[in-house]
């Protein structure tokens, strides 16, 4: 079994920051928060990370190679999370153990909680753990729907959901925490059927429970953690909770 690994998405573009420099590499307190991210993840004892490049893939790459352990993956067009994954095969290939899958725009991103997604990983054996948080301010995010008895059944988006499922307040913060080999398996079955034709990674959740292996949801990051940066509002935000 390997140590842990974390997949870091920073392909996409982000019209929203009104910006040329590609989203993950604005910088907070003086560091591209990116790198941010990466320090959660080290500090959790991830030991192979993979950088998932796209828009302006270059510039990232370039700010990030003083980084000796960070491998890049290209995801040359958009085409969701769980496509982003995919790009990722090659270097994950002959990995056989856990691996984080985060997103680089979510700067507050505490080492102690991924450490504690990935224990409640390995403690439960758990194919996939959903990281989630409890907040009543849901608005856009996906909810965790459970069964009566309390166990995770899936995620919904805002636009799918029903109106008990709009209410719900546990929230998908994006983290995740897979069975490395699992997760591929489960992302060749991943189909692009969504009004924006992506392929999602949070399907790889119901499709590991559906094929009988365990999935769990848990409610390790508080709502600041899962807070990602896609406006200069934001971005100013995090900065005043850093400081």
């Amino acid at each position: 079994m390997n140590p842990p690994a974390a997949v870091i998405l920073a392909a996409g573009k982000s019209t929203r920051m009104k910006s040329e420099l590609p989203k993950v590499l604005h910088p907070i307190l003086g560091r591209p928060m990116i790198e941010y991210v990466l320090d959660a993840a080290r500090s959790a004892n991830c030991q192979k990370f993979v950088v998932v490049v796209g828009h302006k893939s270059e510039e990232v790459k370039a700010a990030l190679s003083h980084h000796s352990d960070v491998e890049f993956a290209l995801q040359a067009d958009q085409k969701g999370t769980g496509h982003a994954v995919m790009m990722c095969a090659d270097q994950l290939a002959d990995h056989d153990g856990p691996v984080l899958v985060l997103a680089g725009d979510t700067p507050l991103l505490k080492g102690s909680s991924l450490a504690r997604l990935l224990e409640i990983q390995k403690e439960n054996q758990a194919s996939c753990v959903v990281g989630t948080a409890i907040t009543e301010a849901n608005e856009g995010l996906g909810r965790i729907v459970r069964n009566v008895e309390g166990s995770f059944l899936r995620i919904v988006e805002q636009k799918d959901a029903t109106p008990e499922e709009a209410a719900i307040e546990e929230i998908n913060t994006g983290c995740f925490a897979f069975d490395c080999r699992q997760l591929f398996n489960a992302l060749e079955q991943v189909k692009p059927n969504n009004s924006q034709a992506e392929y999602y990674l949070t399907d790889c959740a119901e499709i590991l429970l559906k094929e009988g292996h365990p999935v769990l949801a848990d409610a390790v990051f508080d709502i600041q953690e899962a807070m990602g940066v896609n406006t200069q509002e934001q971005l100013a935000e995090v900065a005043e909770l850093m400081k």
